[in-house]
């Protein structure tokens, strides 16, 4: 079973690309302030805006954030980022320059001490993301990447940046109601499941339904706040 040890702390939404110098510069103390004091770190999804991986070109924007990252998988910590809806084009740049276990799908194991589930949320409610997961099976098609490859990084990061605005300045619609009954259904149908961590939504979050406990980091975006995971329990901070 995969293990990520505690205090493991937990992020997400960050949109790095169209978030603040100041957003940032907050995220790049947050990262070097968890060396020597984290046991792992969790990326649950949108670190970036966009996340494309020319063959000899990353995005310039995140350079700091990325290079905050690499010192703190060096320093010792485990370093998991699950995909969102902005940044599932990710690969070799973020496995073997940063060193993190990028992931497209939902990470399941051990977190913190917890039997733990860590899913970005996007295109998970039946009905108002019906549209998106259409989009979605087009976004990750591997001829889908090939062909956007070709473009000019420039032109690429341009049209990326243009079509992402909904999602990146608006909490959900329904204040995270969605994925909170989602995560209810399966707490309550999965005895094993102790921890169940979404996003997404760019709501914080964090209850008891029956014996498991739902918690969503927020938006580092918005205003920053993160989970702390340790064997005593879960805090939102």
């Amino acid at each position: 079973m995969r293990v990520l040890p505690a205090p493991a702390y937990v992020i997400s939404d960050s949109h790095l690309g169209f978030a603040t110098t100041g957003v940032e510069r907050s995220l790049v103390r947050f990262i070097r302030h968890l060396a020597g004091r984290a046991g792992s770190l969790v990326i649950n999804g949108v670190l970036f805006e966009f996340c494309f991986e020319w063959r000899d070109v990353m995005p310039r924007r995140a350079f700091r954030v990325l290079a905050a990252l690499a010192d703190l998988k060096e320093s010792g910590v485990p370093i998991l980022m699950v995909a969102g809806n902005h940044d599932c084009w990710g690969g070799d740049l973020l496995r073997r320059d940063v060193g993190i276990d990028y992931r497209l799908d939902a990470w399941e194991g051990l977190l913190g001490g917890c039997r733990a589930r860590v899913e970005h949320g996007d295109g998970l409610r039946e009905r108002e993301d019906r549209k998106y997961r259409m989009l979605r099976s087009v976004l990750r098609n591997p001829l889908a990447i090939r062909a956007f490859r070709w473009l000019h990084p420039d032109w690429g990061s341009a049209l990326a940046n243009r079509s992402s605005h909904t999602s990146r300045t608006h909490q959900a619609r329904d204040g995270g109601a969605g994925l909170r009954e989602i995560a209810a259904r399966r707490l309550g149908s999965d005895r094993e499941l102790e921890l169940l961590i979404f996003g997404h939504t760019h709501v914080p979050d964090l209850r008891r339904f029956g014996r498991g406990v739902y918690a969503n980091a927020g938006s580092w975006l918005d205003v920053p706040t993160f989970l702390r995971v340790t064997a005593p329990g879960i805090e939102l901070q």
